[in-house]
């Protein structure tokens, strides 16, 4: 600088009294004048002058086209002070304040920019490459330019825009890595800006705000406040880094307890600024590193002999000479590496901190003035709770919740203490898009990490999370005093009543801590208009309780209820915490939510994450104190179940922050750490200001109406019975539910089409799936722009479904998560075609590559790695056309695995290289991808590891996922695959399944249009997947970008996945998702299957591309103009923009490509060890040895990887014989060395290597060592970087010094020796050994679940000292024992003797020496599984030997995959056990009952419905036939549920069509809970004591145990229920409490109109049943015998109906003897429910004679006679009997005949015999026709000796005598099928028959209601003669009629008429009212409230 402002005439003042900057300005010379005018005039204004200006020499030439665009003039002023003797300090406050000033007034066009302006140091920057810089800037190639430091940073821009400012090194500070705080940093910041003073800065501190820089990077952020601290004066340079990146200190036992007080200090000033960071920094004076509290990126030093330190990423970056090398050292995790400059000397990390911590007496401040919680005496006593059941508890509706959260989210979180797992995805509708009300909080998608910084692991590595919090005022942040720790200290963000009604009474004992609480709610009269007002009342309190001197607000909706609505507390904690953070008052209090509304992890998380200090779920407390009460949660008291909720909850936070890569709740507090999907700018402005919404949509007029809407669901219906907890399918399908992907009905009809080749079936699941998809994701909005017909081509022209498929590939499931069977099905189908199956990240045995004899091959084409785990060997990576890197994975994005130990056979664990029977938890991909630098090397390892294979990075969809995709294909990857959120998963917890991650469409759109806006569209191909169903969803996908399609949840519904969502427990009943060789031997999938659908599928994408007029796939891409939003899309609550994924990207930037049309460029020719491959062509044919010497340095990167490939390919696994190429090596290594190292290739590296070495070693041996000549000890200096041996399988590592970070972390076959570690070491072990024969670092051993580790103790006694290796160790999973077997103590002599020999260690020497004396300081590390594991085997071996000598066995034949070797808690069984008949005593059957297995309830115990009595004996009387289970019985039955994802039997297709929620009440009554099961069945049927007598059950017909085994006894469950309720007085009449005033008759008093007449009662209308016959009931009284249907059950409910104020009035026949005008004119509205009563004649000869009868007539007589107690005047009595026609009718009159003593029965049935078992056009679900003994066919049987059915037969006509029947003529049938498919029927010559009858029952169904009614009505009827009505309505043409029942649909079952009556009465309610709270099929009451604000009512 002296040189540079001579030149110019200045002479420059002594050090310190100047400053020198390097200025960013406008080219234009006006506006440069400008803004140097304007620092002229700051300056001035602050006792400054700048002295000179200089136009810094640069060279533009070298600037490529994006840098030479905005490139800027760059200018240095020369700042000197006006005042003499101006100290340094205020100088540089002064310089803070000008830069800050002119920063604030220039103008954003101004381009005005200040890299630096400082005393001791200067920023040169620019957007330049590291080699550009001394290029550009002359300067720095200036001889005379001297520093004492220099810091330089390079970066990989991931940024897509990057710019000249940000650039680094900031003014102060380089930064590598990604704070993912920021946003709430930044918030907190400015909230502070209202609390800081400095009397150095005065009131010119005022004019610096805003502190930080909105518009910075994370690293710019950093910079401004680490600079404030700074200059201010406030602390030093390292003391500002302590407590902005502060160490792990909470959870460190070892910490010095002055160090700990003082990060504790500093917590109560600030939170962390949290993520994974290499921070560098200098002031001039200090230069220092520090690194982040989880240690992940690596920080290398050297200190040479001439006093030079060199630190830097990576060892080798600069060279030196080896011999200068004093130390090799690493920045350690939480640690500070810093030169005081001025002294000369390094300052040690702990000393400097130490010496801070001693600076103020913290710990007394902290003893004086915190307060902890625990210290204001919180009560335990629980809050009192109602006598209202849970299920009926109108506040838990109006807070939304359901009992399907309860049941499966809630009870098990406290039950097991943490939140449970889920499977199968999220396929539900988007909360955006649903009509239905739905919680703010479900709006919100966590984000999380991927690419650019890594997810923690909140499991292994929770010791650096932390979750405590000091809340309330906070101090002057430009101070150290006592006065900043007087603050609240919480362990939890999680209340209870009780700490929270202690925190708001803290003034009694801390005057000055007044709490406020303000109520949330609002009156209900006052509308939709009340929740806006009441968050504008809210605010504006809280403003005014602070200035009251308020130092805790409570936002409490505790006075919810009939007449007070809650404002959802997300909106009012959001709008509160930024209405604070803009008036700058946020950091003076406490905010604490109060609330009934929060119950999920995920609600906890978005209100901490928008600002909320703490949360008391009260209502989530009294619905568990509730569920005690009521024994559903037993075993643990209310206390307990409360706090291991909050154990749960705090787990799951934990779990979220994580994924983010947060270490601490102080930074995840406020920090927003999520995008909104389908929230409207306006919510988001004024409650979540700054988050991401892309798409708009729900406005806050919609939350409002979504409110009031719970609200009226709760209170707004007076007349009923508070209506059981609803079950509204938000996780499990549901009829008449939340909405969902799949169906039933999806998958029926796809497994139909694909096993039958059925089109019919195709275009049904086609139909299906697109208005399932339609209603529930962002594409179903869009429709294909194919208006214009003259672009379609002939279809002729499209390119053929076999060149479309290749673009298909099924999803990354691993073999484990599903079975055998299925993954090899996959894989077959996917290579017949040309498409790619994934592996998954499990591994894959090596013989699938093996071309079977059939030709097919079972090889998966896509290998994925999950870094190194599972199996990655260099065999898997060469056999494979695509290696798929798995960054993220749609369902849990930024989680990582979990495989439970249930699942993991020794087949499993043989491929995976772990342990069997040990649940797998796989950390989330963070221990080697933890940036893109990162992402790049692993995509460099996999390339060399397989130059032939295409590279695919698997990414989920996610805001900035663009940005991120752009830096993945600069790091040069082939292929991304874009994921959506809704995938499915083997294995996820709930909140990572239903909130992480964003739709496949806005992450595709984005990352297309963000790489062709860069040019790098053309280098990638783009995948994406996620619930892709049809044709329609893949071309939407080519259009929005896509190149290739995924396909996961479909292909294995072809193979039979029913979504049972139970992949997670190794009970999935198709045998797909198991490992249970019993259930996997049910596996029905073939390769055929996913073919077929994959060809159906491409031919309809064909008719698609020809009518938009594209040819090819290729065509399709990226065309979004051919897509439009749907002309009928409209949403009341707030409609998406979809605009920005219809931005057609070639529109964007013209003239680029847009898709892939070229290879990268990876240059694995060039690599050091491919240019050896021509010197051991030789050695690696295996034809001889080689050993070769070679420098090395850290651009060589994974060395041996290319060999290993070669060697792979040539030998497979086995590889070469050991020794066979030894490579020696001198230097510095690059990443990576010895990646995959193949069996036969040996490394020996003289020098140091960086992170990765021996990453999936797979059998090689490496060998390393400081250089010969070395200074230093090998033993305490760093020789090897972070994550060495990373997955390896098997070989030899030997290391002659420390290893870094995570040193063998599931390592899982190889031996290492090494002579010291770092933290987490052997994290997640399954297999191998390694020998430390040195210190290890913190949570060694974390996770390990096999293999054995032996540590060299330094304490000499294991555990004997508190800092010494036990205090080191994780201990949850292993055991420390002793080295005392003599063969292992042998080995690990000889072990460390190698090590010596191959080393040179003096320290493996010094141990062999001393052996025997140090031998008991060696721990011996034994995972508990693994040491059950060897015990089981050696036991099991030892049995073998005593079994093989005493020659009782034989070897077993079976193959590992058919066994499980895991401990499993069920006993094994090959037979299904039949409970009931093992059993006999009533009291031993309960007490078995209770240990029943549920899980595996369907294959373990028989089916046993309600059994008949005898036959001989029930055919003398005319009771009911059937006899009831006892209780404990059933329970069995329930245990045979299995609880279906996609209950099949609520289906309305094939199951029940009422929608009864079997599931659900079959659960309830397995625990006992018998009033529940009622409630549960009384939501859906009002009969079921009708139904469970007299229904088929089709429900049991697609009953999922019905696949393979026999369904679940339903009907006898249903039966059971009501009969129990009857008993127990719960049938009691509970008459409506208001009456409408609407008049209702209901015509007819069967089914249909009974249960119209029911509902519309509990609705509180009059109603009147007109009956034509004597008695009420209809069919159920006439037309059923009685043994089927006792009569007095009807009566019983008819009489229960009348009590609750139904009024019957039998003996009418409306239509005759009362006209239907009249009816019409005293009702509003008029029912018919007169059945279909016209039965279908047979007209042939002799039709009228006597004794011709129809069986109605029949069975009502004979019905009439038993209840009269007279003779039938039409008996079957010493009668010969034929019944024609079969059915339940049929079969009843048989039933009468046998009754009433026929002489004989016999059943003429035209159709041929149904089969035993199912036809092939009888698929499951449908209905089984199949050959079944009914109750009447059994008695004959029993009577006459054979079944009374005749099959294939015809009469031809009645012959008699004397007017009588006498016989009937028959003749024989044959059915065959024509060639459209179609059954054919014809007589069969010769075969006519004679058959005597005295008695002739036409039994062959009905053709439609009688007309006298309808005609005078004139309502239509159809062509067969039903009732009209328009679809989905039961409202005839005539105003106010309305049909249901049999007379509406046609003949049909009692229960489908229960279920017209029903839904007939909501629309007739409807039509009454203007609001119906009477549910639909399935039991779902739809919103009361209209999501139209202009249409919103108050209802009274």
């Amino acid at each position: 600088m002296t040189k540079a402002f001579k030149e110019l005439g200045y002479s420059l003042p002594p050090a310190g009294h100047y400053a020198v900057g390097n200025l960013f300005l406008h080219p234009d010379e006006k506006v440069r004048q400008v803004s140097i005018a304007a620092v002229e005039r700051i300056a001035q204004s602050l006792g400054l002058q700048v002295a000179a200006w200089r136009l810094v020499p640069t060279n533009s030439e070298i600037l490529g086209p994006n840098g030479r665009s905005r490139e800027p003039i760059v200018m240095q002023p020369l700042v000197i002070a006006q005042e003499d003797q101006l100290a340094e300090q205020e100088f540089q406050r002064r310089l803070f304040v000008l830069r800050k000033r002119a920063m604030h007034e220039s103008a954003p066009d101004s381009w005005f920019y200040v890299c630096s302006l400082a005393v001791r140091n200067i920023v040169y920057k620019g957007l330049l490459t590291p080699a550009q810089v001394p290029e550009y800037y002359t300067d720095l190639r200036d001889s005379t330019f001297e520093t004492h430091f220099a810091l330089v940073h390079s970066r990989f821009s991931t940024n897509t825009f990057p710019s000249w400012e940000r650039a680094q090194p900031f003014n102060w500070c380089a930064h590598n890595g990604e704070i993912n705080t920021l946003r709430g940093n930044k918030n907190w910041m400015r909230a502070r800006e209202g609390l800081l003073q400095s009397a150095a800065f005065g009131s010119q501190l005022q004019s610096a705000f805003p502190i930080i820089d909105e518009h910075s990077s994370d690293s710019g952020a950093f910079d401004n406040v680490l600079e404030l601290l700074v200059v201010s004066g406030a602390m030093t340079m390292p003391e500002a880094v302590m407590v902005m990146v502060p160490e792990a200190w909470q959870n460190d036992p070892l910490m010095p307890a002055e160090k700990r007080a003082f990060y504790e200090w500093a917590s109560c000033v600030m939170e962390p600024w949290d993520g994974p960071a290499l921070f560098t920094f200098s002031d001039g004076r200090y230069c220092g590193a520090s690194l982040d509290r989880n240690g992940l990126r690596p920080c290398r030093y050297y200190v040479t002999d001439d006093d030079r330190m060199i630190c830097a990423s990576e060892v080798g970056a600069v060279k030196v000479d080896p011999k200068s090398v004093l130390q090799k050292g690493r920045l350690m995790p939480g640690r500070m590496l810093l030169v005081d400059t001025l002294a000369g000397t390094i300052v040690d990390d702990e000393e400097l901190k130490l010496q801070y911590a001693r600076q103020h007496p913290f710990q007394q401040w902290i003893e004086e003035h915190q307060i902890r919680l625990e210290q204001l005496k919180p009560s335990n006593k629980l809050a009192d709770i109602d006598d209202t059941p849970v299920s009926r508890d109108k506040r838990l509706r109006a807070f939304g919740y359901s009992a399907e959260q309860l049941n499966l989210i809630i009870g098990p979180m406290v039950l097991g203490g943490k939140e449970p797992l889920g499977s199968m995805g999220n396929d539900a509708v988007l909360a955006c898009l649903d009509s239905t009300p739905r919680l703010p909080y479900e709006y919100f998608r966590e984000l999380f990490a991927q690419v650019t910084n890594p997810p923690i692991d909140p499991i292994r590595e929770k010791i650096v999370m932390s979750l405590a919090c000091h809340v309330g005022p906070e101090g002057n942040l430009l101070e150290i005093s006592e006065r900043q720790v007087q603050r609240l200290s919480l362990e939890s963000p999680i209340l209870t009543d009780g700490e929270l009604a202690a925190i708001c009474g803290m003034a009694d004992k801390h005057p000055g801590w007044v709490a406020h609480t303000i109520d949330t709610t609002f009156e209900l009269n006052e509308g939709a208009g009340g929740f806006a007002q009441a968050l504008d009342r809210v605010c504006n309190e809280a403003e005014q309780a602070i200035g009251n001197g308020a130092r805790v607000l409570v936002l409490s909706d505790r006075a919810a209820g009939p007449q007070r609505v809650a404002v959802s507390a997300l909106l009012a904690a959001g709008a509160t915490h930024h209405h604070l953070v803009a008036a700058k008052l946020r950091a003076r209090v406490a905010l604490i939510v109060d609330t009934g509304e929060a119950r999920e992890t995920h609600h906890f998380c978005t209100l901490v994450g928008y600002g909320v200090d703490a949360v008391c779920p009260y209502m989530v407390y009294e619905a568990l104190a509730k569920l005690h009460r009521e024994n559903v949660l037993v075993g643990f008291t209310v206390p307990e179940l409360i706090a291991r909720f909050r154990l749960a909850v705090d787990d799951g936070i934990r779990k979220v922050m994580s994924k983010m890569g947060i270490s601490t709740l102080q930074s995840y507090k406020g920090a927003q750490i999520f995008e909104a999907l389908g929230i409207a700018n306006e919510v988001v402005e004024r409650c979540f200001v700054g988050t991401a919404s892309r798409v708009g949509g729900t406005t806050l007029a919609g939350f409002a109406a979504d409110a009031l809407a719970m609200h009226n669901a709760a209170y707004g219906n007076s007349n009923a019975v508070p209506p059981a907890l609803g079950d509204e399918g938000e996780y499990n399908w549901r009829r008449g539910g939340a909405r969902h992907v799949n169906t039933p009905a999806t998958v029926s009809n796809m497994q139909d089409a694909v096993r039958r080749e059925n089109k019919a079936a195709w275009e049904a699941y086609t139909a299906e799936a697109q208005a399932s998809v339609r209603d529930c994701t962002l594409r179903g909005l869009l429709e294909l722009d194919d208006d214009d017909t003259t672009h379609a081509v002939p279809i002729d022209k499209v390119e053929p479904w076999t060149s479309i498929v290749k673009r298909f590939c099924t999803g990354a499931m691993s073999y484990g998560s599903i079975s055998k069977e299925a993954h090899t099905a996959l894989a077959v189908a996917m290579n017949a075609i040309g498409g790619k199956s994934n592996s998954g990240e499990g591994g894959e045995d090596a013989e699938r590559s093996i071309v079977r004899a059939d030709g097919s091959c079972a090889r998966s084409a896509i290998k994925q790695v999950a870094s190194g785990r599972f199996g990655v060997t260099s065999n898997y990576l060469a056999d494979a056309d695509e290696l798929q890197i798995k960054m993220a994975q749609g369902a849990k994005a930024g989680e990582g695995g979990e495989l439970l130990g249930t699942k993991v056979s020794a087949d499993i664990a043989r491929t995976r290289h772990t342990t069997p029977g040990v649940t797998l938890v796989s950390p989330p991909p963070h221990h080697d991808i933890y940036s893109i630098e990162d992402l790049k090397q692993l995509i460099y390892d996999l390339k060399s590891a397989n130059e032939g294979a295409r590279v695919s990075v698997k990414l989920v969809s996610e805001v900035g996922v663009g940005v991120v995709a752009a830096g993945v294909v600069k790091a040069l990857a082939d292929h991304i695959l874009v994921a959506g959120h809704d995938g499915g998963t083997g294995a996820a917890r709930w909140t990572g399944i239903k909130y992480a991650g964003l739709p496949w469409e806005l992450g595709l759109a984005e990352t297309h249009q963000t790489l062709v806006l860069n040019g790098l569209r053309g280098r990638v191909v783009l995948q994406t997947d996620g619930q892709l169903k049809t044709a329609r969803d893949v071309a939407i996908a080519a259009l929005l970008g896509a190149e290739e399609f995924g396909f996961a949840t479909a292909p294995l519904v072809a193979l039979g996945c029913v979504y049972l969502r139970r992949c997670h427990q190794n009970s999935c009943a198709v045998g797909i998702a198991t490992q249970d060789p019993e259930l996997r031997a049910k596996f029905g999938g073939q390769p055929e299957h996913v073919i077929n659908f994959f060809h159906y599928l491409a031919e309809d994408l064909r008719t698609l591309m020809a009518r938009l007029g594209f040819c090819t796939v290729r065509e399709m891409v990226g065309h979004a103009e051919r897509l439009r939003v749907r002309t009928d899309y409209a949403s009341a609550k707030g409609a998406l923009d979809l605009s920005s994924l219809l931005q057609p990207a070639h529109e964007m930037r013209r003239g680029v490509a847009t898709h892939s049309v070229e290879q990268q460029q990876h240059d694995v020719a060039g690599r050091l060890d491919a240019r050896l491959l021509p010197q051991l062509q030789e050695a690696l044919q295996g034809g001889t040895t080689a050993d070769i010497e070679v420098a090395i340095g850290n651009t060589d990167r994974a060395f041996g990887t290319v060999l290993s490939y070669h060697v792979s390919r040539k030998h497979g696994l086995s590889g070469l014989a050991a020794g066979t190429v030894r490579l020696r090596l001198r230097g510095s290594a690059g990443q990576s060395l010895g990646a995959f190292l193949a069996p036969g290739l040996a490394i020996e590296l003289e020098g140091d290597a960086n992170d990765y070495v021996g990453k999936g070693l797979s059998g090689g041996q490496l060998v390393l060592f400081p250089p010969r000549d070395a200074q230093f000890d090998a033993s305490s200096n760093v020789i090897v970087g972070n994550v060495c041996l990373f997955g390896a399988t098997s070989g030899e590592m030997f290391v002659r010094g420390v290893a870094a970070e995570r040193f063998a972390v599931r390592n899982s076959g190889a031996l290492a020796v090494v002579e010291g570690v770092g933290d987490h070491g052997c994290e997640y072990m399954t297999g191998g050994r390694v020998v430390v024969l040195g210190a290890v670092g913190r949570n060694f051993a974390a996770g390990m679940s096999g293999g054995i580790a032996y540590v060299l103790a330094e304490d000499g006694e294991v555990g004997a000292a508190r800092h010494g290796f036990a205090a080191k160790c994780n201990v949850e999973s292993v055991e420390l024992t002793v080295v005392a077997d003599a063969g292992e103590v042998q080995w690990l002599r000889e072990t460390i003797e190698r090590h010596a020999e191959l080393t040179g260690s003096l320290k493996a020497r010094d141990v062999v020496a001393r052996f025997d004396e140090l031998l008991p300081r060696f721990v011996k590390v034994l995972p508990t599984d693994y040491k059950r594991v060897l015990e089981e085997e050696a036991a099991k071996a030892k049995a073998e030997a005593e079994a093989k000598a005493k020659d009782e066995t034989k070897g077993d034949s079976g193959s590992d995959s058919e066994r499980t070797v895991c401990a499993d808690t069920h006993p094994k069984t090959s037979s299904i056990i039949d409970i009931e008949d093992a059993l006999v005593d009533d009291a031993q059957l309960a007490d078995r009952a209770r240990k029943l297995d549920k899980l595996r309830g369907f294959v373990r115990y028989a089916r046993r419905g309600d059994r008949y009595r005898a036959a001989t004996k029930r055919a003398g009387d005319w009771s009911e036939i059937s006899t009831r289970q006892t209780r404990a019985s059933l329970q069995v039955q329930a245990a045979r549920c299995i609880d279906c994802g996609v209950p099949f039997c609520q289906s309305d297709a094939d199951g029940c069509p009422i929608g009864n929620v079997i599931p659900k009440w079959n659960e309830l009554v397995f625990r006992d809970q018998w009033r529940e099961a009622f409630d549960r069945l009384m939501a859906t049927n009002n009969f079921p004591e009708f139904t469970g007598r007299v229904c088929p059950a089709p429900c049991e017909g697609a009953c999922v145990a019905g696949i393979s085994a026999q369904p679940v006894a339903i009907k006898s469950i249903e039966a059971a229920i009501i009969d129990h309720a009857w008993a127990m007085g719960w049938m009691a009449p509970v008459p409506p409490q208001r009456r409408t005033g609407h008049a209702v008759a209901v015509v007819g008093s069967g089914p249909a109109g009974l249960a119209a007449a029911d509902q519309l009662n509990s609705a509180g209308h009059s109603v009147t049943v007109y009956e034509r016959e004597d008695r009420i009931g209809g069919l159920l009284t006439y037309g059923i015998p009685n043994m089927k249907l006792d009569k007095r059950v009807v009566q019983r409910r008819v009489d229960k109906m009348e009590a609750e104020g139904v009024c019957f009035v039998t003996g009418v026949n409306v239509g005759v003897t009362l006209a239907a005008a009249d009816l019409r004119n005293s009702h509003d509205a008029v029912l018919l429910a007169t059945g279909a009563t016209w039965p279908r004649d047979l007209r042939i000869d002799g039709r009228d004679l006597d004794g011709v009868h129809f069986a109605m007539d029949f069975l009502s007589v004979s019905t009439k006679a038993l209840l009269r107690s007279t003779a039938t005047p039409l008996s079957a009595a010493g009668k010969r009997v034929v019944v024609i026609g079969g059915g339940d009718t049929g079969n009843d009159c048989i039933g009468t005949a046998v009754r009433q003593g026929a002489a004989s029965v016999v059943n003429f049935e035209l159709l041929p015999q149904p089969p035993a078992q199912r036809a092939a056009d009888n698929p499951w679900p449908q209905f089984p026709r199949v050959f079944k003994i009914d109750y009447g066919h059994e008695e004959v049987i029993a009577r006459w000796g054979r079944d009374p059915r005749e099959y294939c037969i015809s009469a031809k006509r009645f012959i008699g005598a004397n007017g009588c029947i006498e016989a009937i003529e028959t003749v024989r049938v044959e059915w065959t099928k024509d060639d459209a498919g179609r059954w054919t029927m014809e007589e069969v010559a010769g075969s006519e028959e004679r058959h005597d009858a005295d008695l002739v029952l036409l039994a062959m169904g009905f053709t439609g209601p009688e007309n006298q009614l309808l005609e005078q009505l004139a309502v239509a009827q159809t062509p067969r003669s039903n009732i009209s009505t328009p679809e989905g309505s039961y409202r005839t043409c005539v105003d106010s009629v309305f049909a249901a029942g049999d007379c509406r649909r046609g003949q049909s079952l009692v229960v489908w008429g229960i279920n017209e009556g029903r839904q007939a009465a909501r629309e007739i309610d409807t039509f009454l009212q203007p609001v119906s709270h009477l549910p639909v099929s399935g039991g779902i009451i739809p919103r009361t409230v209209s999501a139209q604000p202009e249409e919103i009512s108050v209802p009274a």
